[in-house]
């Protein structure tokens, strides 16, 4: 993202980022609350999320080091951020990086492509919440996350699952027990492997990929 802008410029930023640690089940942002501040997973995974009128939670995205958090153009944050497993985080204030947008576009133009590429994994939820069973929504997500994996230059398999089965559930629109007899499926099929509770091998990507398109 920083990609052509001078070093002079980039100290100025530097000195105004702050190293965040956060431990398991700690908030780092809170939706409708100010967006002072952007973020950059560096290590660990957060789950993002929002609240619905009747107190359910929808999880809407878990990230990984390599993911940006806060890219919202709006003036609060449009949802909740907690750390799923031990996080650390670089915090840019947001009016130090608009400053530099005004100066270097392009380094605008680089974030508004990753807010699109968030974008993209809102719609793909939507899609995976709409007509798939299970099978489906569990298989998919498993892909995604060894997709998303491989992209960020991780270990693709096995996944990490470092998340909980709830917040798995939570995610796919699903109950904890329809979670869990879904992993029980595709491993019966002999389509995943689990090696411990937060890893899952996919011993035939193909077929998972199948089911994901309602082959099987």
């Amino acid at each position: 993202m920083c990609a052509g802008v001078p070093d002079a410029e980039l100290m100025v930023l530097e000195r105004a980022i702050t190293d965040l640690h956060v431990e398991p089940r700690g908030a780092i942002v809170d939706e409708g609350e100010p967006a002072l501040h952007m973020f950059n997973v560096t290590a660990g995974t957060v789950k993002i999320y929002k609240l619905l009128p009747d107190g359910r939670r929808q999880i809407i995205g878990f990230l990984m080091a390599g993911d940006f958090l806060g890219l919202a153009v709006r003036q609060s944050y449009a949802y909740s951020a907690e750390a799923v497993t031990q996080v650390r985080l670089c915090r840019f204030p947001r009016k130090k990086l608009e400053e530099l947008f005004e100066r270097y576009p392009m380094m605008e133009k680089r974030l508004l492509g990753l807010a699109a590429t968030e974008l993209a994994v809102a719609q793909d939820l939507m899609l995976l919440l709409g007509r798939k069973t299970a099978k489906e929504r569990l298989a998919s997500f498993l892909l995604m996350l060894s997709d998303r994996a491989k992209r960020l230059g991780h270990t693709s398999n096995p996944v990490a699952l470092p998340m909980s089965r709830t917040d798995i559930a939570d995610y796919l629109g699903l109950t904890t027990e329809t979670v869990s007899r879904a992993f029980t499926q595709l491993k019966n099929m002999k389509m995943i492997r689990l090696e411990t509770t937060s890893q899952a091998l996919l011993l035939d990507p193909d077929a998972l990929r199948a089911i994901t398109e309602g082959g099987a």
